[in-house]
This record gives C-alpha cells, sequence and structure tokens, in this order.
C-alpha cells in the first residue's frame, strides 16, 4: 500500500476526497512521523494538535454531509516560525515574543479558510537572520540527508519536515535567500514571489503588529511538488491564479547563469547545474549562458538595501544615512529595468542557489568557519547571499527545484528567476520540467534514535 505521507498534497488531498483517508486519520499520520523522527530532525518546535484534531473531524463530517469545501479542505501543514498563527504566536527563536495574543497571520488565516489543518510551527534561527536553523529557544534543526549538517535557513524546520515526509505543505520566507537556500539543502521544492504579491501581515520580523510591508522580504510557498507550489500560492496570494501550463518543454527559451567571475561555485554544484541543463536541451528546450547584470553593481546594492530593511529589527546595528539607501534603491531601479528586457526574449534563467551543498553545523556567529568546497577552497559565509542576489534586489519570482545529487551525494537545486508578476507562468514551466525530467527524491531512511 503506498505510503500516504509519501504523496505530494495533491494526491494527498485527491486521497481525502475521495474518501480513501479521512482528515483525521491523515492527521494522524503526520503526527506520528514527526514524532518517529523529531529526535533525530527536531524541527517542529510547537504543537496544537487537539485543536487540530477537532478541525479535522469538522472537516471529515461536512465532507460526510457533501458540503462545498475549500481546496485545502483536510489537508495537515505546519507553518513557519516566524508567521503568528493563533494559540501559536511567532518566537523567531526568542522566548520574549511567546506567551502574548497572536491572530493568524494574513497567509495563515487564508490557507486555515481554504480548509487546511495547521497543527505546528517548524524552527527557525533568531529573527531568521542565519542560513542556519537554530536558536537558544529551541535548538538545532538537523538535514534529513545527513544530521550532522544543516537544513538551511531561514525556513529551514519548513525543509526538513517536508523532506522527511513529515509535511506536505508549508508556508515560508525569504529576504537573503531563505525560501531557496533550505529547499536547495533539502532537496524540496519552493518559490519566491514578486515581491508585493503576497501580504506580510503577521511576519516577525519585523516587531509583531507591524503593519508596512518588510523591503525585500516575500513569504511564499514550499513544496514537494511544482503544481502544490501553484496551488499554495493560489490560496495566498490575492486574485484569481493563471491556469495555464506548457505542455512540454520544447521550445522554451532559458538562460543559464553559471559562469560569474565574481561568485563562488563548487565544482561539484557546477557540474550537477550542467547536466540538468543538458537534459533540458535534450526535452527540447533552448538554453543559452548569460550574465543578467553587472555583479560589481548589484552585489553592493542589495547588501546596502539588505541591511537596511534588517536594521529595523536590530536597533544597535551600525545603520546609514536615507541617502546611501536611496542610492542603493536607484541602482535597483536600473537594474530591474535592465533585467526585465532579459525576459522579453528568455522564459526563465536557471543558476545557482548556494555555492555548496548542505554543509556541517558551524554555529560561530554568521559561519564563522566560512565555506569549504569539495576542492578544500574556503570562501566567506556571506557569500550564499550573491546568487540569490538578483531575483531578491528587483522584486523577481524565483522557484527553486531539485537538480540531482551532488558527487557527496546531497541535494543540489537551482532557481529559476522569472519576469517581475509573471510567477504563475514561472510555475507552470517548473512544472513542464519536473514532469519531463523528474523531481523530488526522498532521502535515505533516517537512523534510529
Amino acid at each position: 500500500m503506498t505510503d500516504i505521507l509519501s504523496l505530494d498534497a495533491t494526491d494527498q488531498l485527491r486521497a481525502l476526497e475521495t474518501k480513501a483517508i479521512s482528515a483525521v486519520e491523515l492527521l494522524d499520520e503526520s503526527a506520528a512521523r514527526y514524532e518517529a523522527t523529531h529526535a533525530q530532525l527536531n524541527a517542529v518546535v510547537a504543537t496544537d494538535l487537539e485543536r487540530a484534531r477537532q478541525r479535522a473531524r469538522t472537516i471529515d463530517e461536512r465532507r460526510a454531509r457533501g458540503e462545498a469545501l475549500g481546496p485545502l479542505a483536510g489537508l495537515p501543514m505546519t507553518i513557519k516560525d516566524s508567521l503568528d498563527v493563533e494559540h501559536m504566536p511567532a518566537s523567531s527563536g526568542l522566548k520574549a515574543l511567546l506567551g502574548r495574543p497572536a491572530e493568524d497571520a494574513a497567509v495563515v488565516a487564508s490557507a486555515r479558510g481554504a480548509g487546511a489543518v495547521i497543527w505546528g510551527k517548524t524552527n527557525v534561527p533568531v529573527m531568521t537572520a542565519d542560513w542556519q536553523s537554530f536558536n537558544a529557544l529551541y535548538g538545532t534543526t538537523n538535514n534529513p540527508w545527513s544530521l550532522e549538517r544543516t537544513c538551511g535557513g531561514s525556513s529551514g524546520g519548513a525543509a526538513a519536515m517536508l523532506a522527511a515526509g513529515v509535511t506536505a505543505l508549508e508556508i515560508g520566507s525569504d529576504i537573503g535567500g531563505s525560501l531557496r537556500v533550505p529547499a536547495n539543502f533539502c532537496g524540496v521544492f519552493s518559490h519566491k514571489p514578486t515581491w508585493g504579491l503576497v501580504p506580510q501581515t503577521g511576519h516577525v520580523p519585523p516587531k509583531p503588529g507591524t503593519a508596512a510591508a518588510r523591503d525585500l522580504n516575500v513569504v511564499g510557498p514550499m513544496a514537494r511538488s511544482a503544481r502544490d507550489l501553484r496551488l499554495l500560492l493560489s490560496v495566498i496570494a490575492p486574485g484569481p491564479a493563471p491556469t495555464q501550463a506548457p505542455e512540454s518543454l520544447k521550445g522554451r527559451k532559458l538562460g543559464l547563469w553559471l559562469d560569474e567571475p565574481g561568485y563562488s561555485l563548487d565544482p561539484q554544484v557546477r557540474a550537477v547545474i550542467e547536466a540538468f541543463a543538458a537534459r533540458l536541451v535534450a526535452q527540447g528546450a533552448a538554453v543559452e549562458p548569460v550574465r543578467p547584470v553587472d555583479v560589481a553593481v548589484l552585489t553592493p546594492a542589495y547588501r546596502t538595501l539588505l541591511h537596511a530593511a534588517m536594521t529595523e529589527d536590530n536597533p544597535t546595528a551600525p545603520h546609514m544615512s536615507h541617502g546611501q539607501w536611496l542610492e542603493a534603491n536607484e541602482v535597483r531601479a536600473r537594474l530591474s529595468q535592465e533585467v526585465a528586457s532579459l525576459f522579453e526574449r528568455l522564459d526563465g534563467v536557471i543558476a545557482p542557489i548556494t555555492p555548496v551543498t548542505a554543509f556541517p553545523h558551524d554555529q560561530q556567529e554568521m559561519g564563522g568557519r566560512g565555506l569549504r568546497d569539495s576542492t578544500g577552497k574556503t570562501f566567506a559565509y556571506t557569500s550564499i547571499l550573491d546568487w540569490i542576489s538578483l531575483a531578491t534586489a528587483c522584486g523577481l519570482p524565483a522557484t527553486a527545484i531539485p537538480a540531482g545529487l551532488a558527487a557527496d551525494g546531497l541535494p543540489v537545486g537551482v532557481q529559476i528567476i522569472g519576469r517581475r508578476g509573471g510567477d504563475y507562468e514561472l510555475l507552470a514551466l517548473a512544472q513542464a520540467i519536473e514532469d519531463e525530467l523528474g523531481g523530488f527524491r526522498a532521502p535515505p531512511a533516517l537512523p534510529t534514535a
């Protein structure tokens, strides 16, 4: 019999609709998988199972009566612990943020309104400010592919639970790669939406109760398939969702961004992405090398904007002048115009996500040992910002999809960057790639405790 938790959300929902399994039974399956893996992974940091079971029972009763239900009706979900959930306020790794009254974040309310059964919160770094998910409040989350390695961050607990088959859908966020990096390290899918497409209300940081959308930051879906990303985005993004999807990769025009002298890339990561691009060509896609913008201009502008956005959460950090921010913002505007012309002739740009595969836990401040590639070369921890900078700085959508396994046996993903506002086109392309090349593969079985 098929393991129900190995199915993606779309197939789990089909099983619920056909009454092959009840919402209560599916929730119990997810909770049991969580209990079985928690000692090894430590990815779920708060649960609300009794309320979740009551909600699941209600959905089962409504389904039995033939009532109309939402598109996520009965599906168990966990939520990144930087998003407020009623009865489970966002901690963002800080004890001081617990114990306060909290309403569902906007995206959580949308998922709940669509019928999702929300039962747990997943781990993050302190104030979502690292690419490793650990904090003094809840401890360290491990990678299901290799327990001594990071699952990524800041949506790291979310990616670990998806890869381990505990949850089929998650909602994360991204200001410095926080959706894409953990998806890459754990071998799952994520979508960084166009900035402003998905409401950020209820995301912490910034401080609870903030009404203004945080610059650069986005909230977006995580899953084990591209079709699930599109499903969840259609729930959490206001407005109608287009339904078009390319039937094949033939005739698709893609850029391949690999050769960038200013950016680091492990040869074993490069090899996987080159092989991935060759498979796209074999399926009829046209792939050409590109260098979208001048990174000598992009990188400092993005880092200035990022520093300004994150300084809001850390008043002790060095502040910049408004003039410095305006200068970086002007650079962003010019680069956005440049890259828009690229998407007049390309359907997407394929790029690495991180320079290396998932690295061993390093809890010195901001990865004090730096990064080491498969040849022994070391480079700065903050080089993780490089490949993700274009989409973030210019507010572009970027879908992370699995590309293969590196020589070290760990997952390698790619991000497909699209035109501003072209989120559903990009997800349709990602689905076509998955359909023809394959997508998620489960990690090897976890060791017993």
